[in-house]
């Protein structure tokens, strides 16, 4: 996604005027994409048959190159050298507690209880609970005043860990945790594979090339250039590969959509329990566990948000590109975005309610 390009300013700035004006409009942006992509299915409605006749794996190229071009700026944004570098342990076992363990329970568990009727979209739902934030939570992190530091070894964490464990964590929630309780699965058969090719495709490429991308580019050119200003030039590239991958879904569901709206809605309810549940549990959590008000918001909002491009890719390269698993993917970063900007309103305000000495706001990444 596009980069914050200003300095962080005191709580009571207004936060929306502290986004570039991609970031600040995402979910316009969005919204304007369901509807041209409803527009297109109508005025093409062979754009099925068209999309498949080149693939990569089982997805279209057109649809693989926009899920490829949502991963790489992310990934190139990574400070990989940072992982090996002194973090607070009880910080990080709370992070990855919170982010492998509760978060995607959390997400089957809600996934279940509000769409046991519509197995679909509860399924996208719960590869979305798998898929934990690499990409936006740099922006709300940077707006709250959070840790660059924690929040940058988190996020390289959670890529490499996606690459090992992503597909043992959606077989086991999509395959054998129903089968233990006892719930009906309605059929679904995904195996371990189907899941990580996709992951190897979708993430793995692109985080080879953002690996290389940041070596290259530091060693070549200097860290100080690779940051200020090769980043804030690709930026966008996320923004577009996700919009044009919206576009495309949306052409092939379109007529569903405008038939089932309530369907739509009902996807929403989970996500907004989802994203409150887990950014509240994590806060005061961190307040319990006396951690300073930077190094808590970097683990709530980290907590919080999720890789939708991940999920995306995922649903489309298991399910297809028509599917309700992807729908419910694309439906997802159009909640995200309002929800965690009106989260970051609600963290400067705990901060000055709940930590009345707070030590300097870092400065913000650019």
């Amino acid at each position: 996604m596009a980069d914050t390009t200003t300095a962080s300013e005191p709580a009571s700035t207004e936060v929306s005027g502290r986004l570039s004006t991609l970031d600040r409009y995402l979910p316009v942006w969005i919204g304007a994409a369901m509807v041209a992509g409803i527009l297109l299915g109508r005025a093409f409605p062979d754009l099925n048959d068209e999309l498949d006749r080149i693939k990569i794996d089982t997805v279209s190229l057109p649809i693989a190159i926009g899920l490829l071009a949502m991963m790489y700026p992310v990934l190139a944004k990574v400070k990989y050298t940072a992982i090996g570098e002194s973090v607070d342990r009880r910080s990080l076992t709370m992070s990855l507690v919170l982010n492998w363990l509760i978060g995607p329970l959390l997400m089957f568990t809600l996934a279940w209880l509000l769409l046991p009727d519509l197995p679909e979209y509860r399924t996208g739902l719960i590869i979305v609970g798998l898929a934990r934030c690499i990409a936006m939570v740099l922006i709300w992190n940077d707006l709250a005043c959070g840790s660059r530091e924690l929040a940058a070894v988190l996020v390289a964490i959670n890529s490499l860990f996606q690459i090992a464990a992503y597909s043992l964590l959606g077989y086991f929630y999509l395959e054998l945790l129903p089968g233990l309780l006892g719930i009906d699965s309605d059929g679904i058969d995904v195996t371990v594979w189907e899941i990580a090719k996709s992951v190897l495709i979708f993430l793995g490429i692109p985080l080879l090339a953002g690996f290389l991308t940041r070596t290259i580019g530091e060693r070549t050119k200097g860290t100080e250039w690779y940051e200020e200003r090769f980043l804030p030039r690709i930026g966008p590239i996320a923004l577009y590969g996700l919009l044009f991958t919206i576009v495309i879904l949306f052409a092939l569901q379109g007529e569903r959509i405008t038939d089932q709206p309530w369907d739509v809605a009902r996807i929403a309810l989970p996500l907004l329990a989802y994203f409150a549940i887990m950014w509240f549990g994590s806060f005061f959590a961190g307040l319990r566990f006396g951690f300073p008000y930077e190094r808590n918001a970097s683990i709530a909002f980290t907590a919080a948000g999720n890789n939708f491009e991940l999920a995306i890719a995922v649903s489309i390269g298991v399910f297809g590109v028509a599917s309700g698993q992807a729908l419910a993917g694309v439906v997802g970063p159009l909640i995200e975005v309002p929800v965690l900007v009106a989260l970051v309103y609600v963290s400067l305000w705990a901060r000055r309610r709940y930590y009345p000495s707070p030590s300097p706001a870092p400065e913000v990444a650019r």
